[in-house]
């Protein structure tokens, strides 16, 4: 093996840690991957402590646009598979490409330190490595954000949790139940809320555009990658009158009228909700003002008793193992040159850390295969890294894909990801990088699950 000062160390076994060993074995570069759990796939395993996966999850982008290349989901998955399946296909994927050697389970990360070009990294087993890479990708949804207002609950009979800690609908059945927050997941535990408990809630601050599942019987994404290749704002118009026709004027539901247009915020794509505010099995609310006793205020001046109050509301993008001056910051995100290389370390990278309106694992083969490229560049071609060090210093891509995002935290360092990929693909050109083409990943390689989650 080559000396650990030519080996990168990459922090997490989820999706995108799969994603980078295999792209770097692909490359013949070597890695040692650290998991603190003892299995891959990241939050899909919900018995991964920490996790905020829930028993209802599905994914809100379908199997047809979210595999890995040359790794496509069994025909027998439904278009929107379980967080059981999926977890099942992470597996697959690891055994088929033989990446469970190189990944030590049940080891921690608990810090880093970068001197005279190399990685010191502190496991949790007491141990010390060296590196000459740190590729972070630990994922996104492990350090929870609250409201102000739900941090103190000396006031409160009630029970306030973050979405985080939900599993299933159970936990809601014989309660008054409050979800803050209408993202995907704050959706989907919305309408776990609705079917399990006496009564629902769900607080919402802004108006947003639901998307169904499925649009002439096809899946969302799929339905939106057939159609006409029209103009941004010629988009927003089809796809905003078309939207108008399925669901109709949602203030009825007592949701507040979207303050934007279609496409300038992340996607809530969801079929239910809507369904359950329509019977009044769920009540939409407006944005909370205080905890009372039994009860919940909100700034409308109107009250309701609550047993459970929920936070679907997000969470910091923290890398808690690396000094935070090595990453720049927009607000509590990694502000990293095309979400992937630190602008203040080039041995210092990071996947995961993006957020986009698109499926998101073969965007996560491209990023992984330029990681393995760059490295390759700086272990073996001055003058390749040079010219490739210029362009991350003097290069500010416009990501936004011409869509004026919702002033946001959560919309902070989003991408469109058609802008995202043209920029992957400029980079590529730019280096003189081949474009991976089908089977560039072992296309001998293809999922075997077992035989009760095929249909699951």
């Amino acid at each position: 093996m080559a000396n650990l000062i030519d080996t990168v160390c990459i922090v997490g076994a989820g999706p995108g840690g799969l994603a980078l060993a295999r792209a770097f074995k692909n490359l013949g570069i070597a890695f040692d991957v650290f998991e603190r759990h003892s299995e891959v796939g990241g939050i899909w395993d919900i018995d991964n402590p920490g996790t905020p996966m829930y028993e209802s999850a599905h994914f809100i982008s379908s199997k047809t646009h979210s595999y890995f290349s040359d790794f496509p989901m069994p025909d027998s998955y439904p278009d929107y598979p379980s967080n059981r399946q999926i977890f099942e296909y992470m597996k697959s994927f690891a055994r088929a490409h033989d990446l469970y050697p190189h990944i030590t389970f049940n080891t921690e990360v608990t810090s880093t330190s970068f001197e005279d070009g190399a990685w010191t990294v502190n496991l949790s087993t007491g141990e010390r490595r060296t590196y000459r890479w740190l590729v972070c990708v630990s994922g996104t949804t492990w350090h929870s954000k609250l409201p102000g207002w739900a941090r103190d609950t000396a006031e409160f009979d009630g029970e306030v949790r973050h979405a985080s800690s939900f599993r299933h609908m159970d936990e809601f059945r014989g309660k008054k139940v409050l979800i803050i927050g209408a993202g995907n997941s704050g959706c989907d535990i919305a309408c776990d809320a609705a079917v399990a408990g006496d009564k629902a809630y769900i607080s919402v601050r802004r108006g947003y555009h639901f998307v169904p599942k499925h649009i002439m019987g096809k899946p969302a994404d799929v339905f939106a990658d057939q159609g006409p290749n029209l103009p941004l704002w010629l988009q927003q118009r089809v796809f905003g009158g078309l939207l108008k026709f399925l669901n109709g004027d949602l203030t009825r539901l007592g949701l507040p009228k979207p303050d934007h247009r279609v496409l300038e915020s992340h996607p809530i794509v969801n079929s239910q909700l809507l369904h359950y505010l329509a019977h009044g099995d769920i009540l939409a609310k407006g944005d909370v003002e205080r905890l009372d006793g039994k009860h919940v205020l909100f700034k409308d001046g109107s009250r309701e008793e609550i047993d459970v109050v929920i936070c679907a509301t997000g969470y910091e993008w923290k890398v808690p193992y690396v000094d935070p001056s090595l990453f720049s910051w927009k607000g509590d995100r990694p502000d990293n040159y095309l979400h992937m290389f630190s602008r203040s370390n080039n041995q210092l990278f990071g996947l995961g850390f993006t957020e986009t309106n698109g499926g998101i694992y073969k965007l996560f083969d491209g990023m992984a295969d330029l990681i393995g490229r760059t490295i390759l560049s700086q272990r073996d071609d001055a003058a390749a890294w040079a010219q490739l060090e210029n362009r991350i210093k003097s290069h500010e891509p416009d990501l936004s894909g011409g869509i004026r995002y919702v002033a946001s935290d959560r919309h902070a360092t989003y991408a469109n990801i058609d802008a995202l990929k043209r920029e992957f693909k400029a980079l590529r050109k730019h280096m003189n990088w081949d474009e991976p083409k089908p089977g560039y990943f072992n296309p001998s390689a293809q999922p075997a699950l077992p035989k009760a989650l095929e249909v699951a």
